[in-house]
C-alpha cells in the first residue's frame, strides 16, 4: 500500500478520477479468500498505511473505491473456524450454507455451499440477519475510515434482496458513496434496480468491443450499442476494456493497430469507463483457467513510473488525449449513440445527449474509406481528414483509421 502512493500523481496525470483497488482485508492467498474484513492485509500494510493512501489520494482530487467480497469468504475467517471448532452449535453456524452428518459435535467438518466448486472459498448464508449486518458494519466501517466507494464481488450470485436490505442502510449514513457490482451476464437494469446499485459491470459491451475488431464484424457492435442505451435510460454502467480477470487487451487484439479504436469507443460511449492498471502502458497478459492462471495478468509493477517501458508511454498519451476529450464533454456519461453508417469493417456513430454531440467514425479493413458524416465539426483526435462541401461533410479514413469529430467553433 505505501508503493501507491508514488503512482498517485502518474493516475493524476493519465486524467483518472479515482482508485479502485483489489482486495485488501486479511485473506489466506489471492485476496478473494478473505478471514477477516475489519483488518488490512499485512502484505499490503497496516491502518497507517490505509490512512496515508487515502488522505494521498483525496489531495490530488482522487476517489478510492474498495473490493467487497460479500459472497463467501477464506475457510479461515473467523466465524467459519468457530464452526469447525464448535459444530453445529457454534453461533456462527448459521453464517453459512451447511450440513452435517448425523451425530455431529464440535470438531466435525459439514459439507458447505461454495463459490463455483472452489472449496477454498465458503458461501454466505445471505438469508441469515447477522451477515447482513456483518457487510452492513464492515462497508460503513471502511466508509469511515475514508472510502468512496465499494465493488461488490461477485455480485450476481448474491441475492438482489440481500443488497436491497443493506445498501439503504449504508447509503442513509454516506449517501454519496458510488456502489456497483460485478455482475456477468443476465439483466443488468433488473440486478441494479432490484439491489439498489448504482451500476454493474457491462460485459456485454466489453465482449463486442473486441470481437466486433478482431472479427471485422461491426454488425455486433451495433447491436451492443443498443442494448447499452436501454441500459443508460436506467443507470450508467461501468464500462471497460480490461479487468483483472480477463485477458489484457493488448493480447486480445488481433492487430494492435485496432487499440486506438477500442479505447474511442470506451470513452466516447455512455456510463463510467475504468481502465484497468497497465492497460494504459499497452502490459500484455494471458488468462489461463488453472491454477496460478491470473498471474500473468496481474503482474507487479515497478517501484515507480519513471521504471516503465518506454514502449508502454505512446499508448498512455493515447489515454490522456481520450480521458481529456471525455471531460472536456462531461455529458457523454449518459449520452446513447445512433448508428450512423454500418458495414463489416466500418462503423460511424453519433454519441449524443439533449444537443450535444460527437462523431466516432471507425476502419479496420486494409483500404481507406470515405464516410459522410453531420457538418461542422472538426477532427478533434485520430487520423481521419475531412472534406467539406456545400451539401455534406466527408471524413477520409486511411486503412485501419479512426476519428472523433466535436463541434467546430462557428
Amino acid at each position: 500500500m505505501p508503493a501507491l502512493i508514488g503512482w498517485l500523481d502518474y493516475a493524476i496525470k493519465l486524467g483518472a478520477s479515482g482508485l479502485a483497488l483489489g482486495p485488501i482485508f486479511a485473506s489466506e492467498t489471492h485476496g478473494y479468500d478473505t478471514i477477516d474484513h475489519f483488518r488490512i492485509d499485512p502484505r499490503l500494510g497496516d491502518d497507517a498505511d490505509f490512512d496515508a493512501l487515502v488522505a494521498g489520494a483525496h489531495a490530488r482530487g482522487l476517489r478510492v473505491l474498495l473490493d467487497g467480497v460479500f459472497n463467501h469468504v477464506g475457510r479461515g475467517h473467523w466465524a467459519f473456524r468457530r464452526v469447525l471448532a464448535e459444530g453445529p452449535g457454534a453461533p456462527t453456524a448459521s453464517w453459512f450454507r451447511l450440513a452435517w452428518p448425523p451425530g455431529s459435535g464440535p470438531g466435525t467438518e459439514p459439507t458447505y455451499a461454495d463459490f463455483e466448486g472452489y472449496r477454498h472459498l465458503v458461501a454466505l448464508n445471505h438469508a441469515e440477519p447477522a451477515v447482513r449486518e456483518h457487510v452492513f458494519e464492515v462497508m460503513r466501517h471502511w466508509l469511515l475510515r475514508g472510502a468512496d466507494g465499494w465493488r461488490l464481488d461477485a455480485a450476481y450470485a448474491v441475492p438482489s434482496a440481500f443488497w436491497a436490505h443493506v445498501l439503504p442502510r449504508v447509503r442513509a449514513q454516506h449517501p454519496a458513496a458510488y456502489i456497483f457490482g460485478e455482475v456477468l451476464h443476465g439483466d443488468f437494469a433488473r440486478a441494479v434496480r432490484e439491489g439498489t446499485l448504482d451500476a454493474v459491470t457491462q460485459y456485454e459491451l466489453w465482449k463486442a468491443i473486441w470481437s466486433s475488431l478482431n472479427d471485422g464484424n461491426f454488425f455486433e457492435l451495433a447491436w451492443a450499442l443498443g442494448r447499452h442505451n436501454g441500459y443508460l435510460s436506467e443507470f450508467a454502467p461501468l464500462t471497460f476494456v480490461g479487468n483483472h480477470d480477463v485477458t489484457r487487451l493488448a493480447s486480445r487484439l488481433t492487430n494492435l493497430r485496432h487499440l486506438p479504436h477500442t479505447l474511442a469507443i470506451l470513452f466516447t460511449v455512455g456510463g463510467t469507463p475504468s481502465v484497468y492498471a497497465g492497460d494504459e502502458q499497452a502490459l500484455t497478459g494471458v488468462k489461463e483457467n488453472r491454477a496460478g492462471g491470473d498471474d500473468a495478468i496481474r503482474p507487479a509493477f515497478p517501484a515507480s513510473p519513471a521504471d516503465l517501458p518506454a514502449a508502454g508511454w505512446p499508448t498512455y498519451r493515447l489515454h490522456q488525449q481520450l480521458i481529456g476529450l471525455r471531460r472536456r464533454h462531461p455529458w457523454l456519461y449518459r449520452a446513447c449513440t445512433e448508428v450512423l453508417a454500418l458495414a463489416n469493417q466500418q462503423i460511424t456513430y453519433a454519441a449524443g445527449r439533449d444537443d450535444k454531440t460527437l462523431t466516432v467514425a471507425l476502419n479496420v479493413s486494409d483500404h481507406p474509406t470515405t464516410q459522410v458524416v453531420p457538418r461542422h465539426q472538426r477532427v478533434a483526435l485520430g487520423d481521419g481528414r475531412l472534406a467539406e462541401t456545400r451539401s455534406a461533410s466527408r471524413l477520409e479514413l486511411p486503412a485501419h483509421g479512426w476519428s472523433v469529430l466535436e463541434a467546430a467553433a462557428r
